[in-house]
């Protein structure tokens, strides 16, 4: 991504190695936004931009085929760091690794538990980003992370993130969400939110807060503490108990009328509402003519697939439209085109 103000990209894929759990295809799923021939890969575009603020912490990952339940299921998800960028760049490597182990430790129930599955994997997740602060301070030079809190112990603290993740499988997308970046469905020109911002002042998360024995003080905005403009992060160490990073979790059954699903960083939502993002995307996939990323090779070509121009058109298309209505923070975008896929472009 890049780190010059202003700068924009239409960003690669970073797929990952899926994870193959069961080999039989389960009877009687429904295959929707998937032709029954062809590889099942969804169709996407990711967006990211520095804009005006002086550092890039945001982090988008893409990981196509990340686990293999019969079919294959994708994980989308948005990071937007605060205090520095390597718990955010710590989330897109490892995240989607932690679910896809917990999916496969819950493989003997009956089921999936999604609420449990994301929850432990946001805990694990926010561990490791305590321990590498706790580790930070004993490192040889040559290990520290090159960032600008230097991985120091006193500042190492002070370091967490957002994230919003979205596992697509062919029957249902399931959302888990810790912070203020949103995942958002569109259904037949209806929005759909799936997720709901951590802010302090939310009902709920100030009655947590206050109960745990933090305040919320209004400080340009309602922050923790007056420090952090949002109730639940990963990392954030210094400011616990009352910011935590347990997620809310929602589990979507998939329908025919579904478009598209968008995660987006605060930086988006601060000025595009979830009904003015849902109908630019919209009108980009339906005035698309189908094509393919370019590639020079077949390794390019693999690593790609999925990779969309229509979805990378409107995500960029978001990130342009929140800087041109002065977002002062960092614009990620992920648009998933979810419509049914002819069997021809399979």
């Amino acid at each position: 991504m890049s780190k010059n103000q202003g700068e924009e990209k239409r960003n690669e894929p970073t797929p990952g190695e899926g994870v193959t759990l069961m080999e039989s295809e389960p009877t009687g799923a429904s295959d929707l936004g998937w032709s029954v021939v062809g590889d099942g890969y969804p169709r996407y575009g990711v967006a990211s931009v520095c804009g005006r603020r002086r550092d890039m912490e945001d982090v988008v990952t893409v990981r196509p085929d990340f686990v293999r339940l019969g079919r294959r299921h994708h994980f989308f998800g948005v990071y937007d760091g605060h205090g520095c960028s390597h718990v955010a760049e710590s989330c897109r490597d490892r995240m989607h690794e932690m679910v896809a182990e917990e999916i496969s430790t819950s493989m003997h129930d009956i089921g999936l538990d999604w609420t449990a599955i994301m929850g432990r994997s946001f805990a694990r997740m926010d561990a490791e980003a305590a321990a590498s602060c706790d580790n930070a301070g004993s490192a040889a030079p040559s290990t520290v992370a090159s960032c600008r809190c230097e991985m120091q112990t006193t500042k190492c603290g002070h370091v967490g993130s957002t994230a919003v993740v979205a596992v697509v499988e062919p029957t249902r997308i399931i959302v888990a969400n810790c912070g203020d970046s949103r995942a958002v469905l569109c259904r037949d020109g209806v929005t759909v939110p799936l997720s709901s911002d951590h802010k302090p002042d939310r009902p709920d998360e100030l009655r947590r807060i206050e109960a745990a024995g933090g305040r919320v003080i209004y400080w340009d905005g309602a922050r923790v503490l007056g420090v952090l403009a949002m109730s639940r992060a990963i990392g954030d160490s210094y400011l616990k108990p009352y910011v935590i990073a347990e997620p809310e979790v929602t589990v979507t059954e998939r329908k025919e009328q579904d478009e598209c699903l968008i995660l987006g960083s605060d930086g988006l939502w601060d000025v595009v509402s979830n009904e003015m993002a849902c109908e630019i995307a919209r009108t980009c996939l339906r005035n698309s003519v189908p094509s393919a990323p370019p590639a020079t090779d077949a390794e390019e070509e693999e690593e790609g697939r999925g990779w969309d121009w229509a979805s990378s058109d409107a995500a960029l298309l978001l990130a342009k439209l929140a800087l041109a209505r002065r977002s002062t923070d960092n614009v990620s975008v992920v648009v998933v085109d979810l419509r049914p896929r002819p069997s021809h472009e399979a």
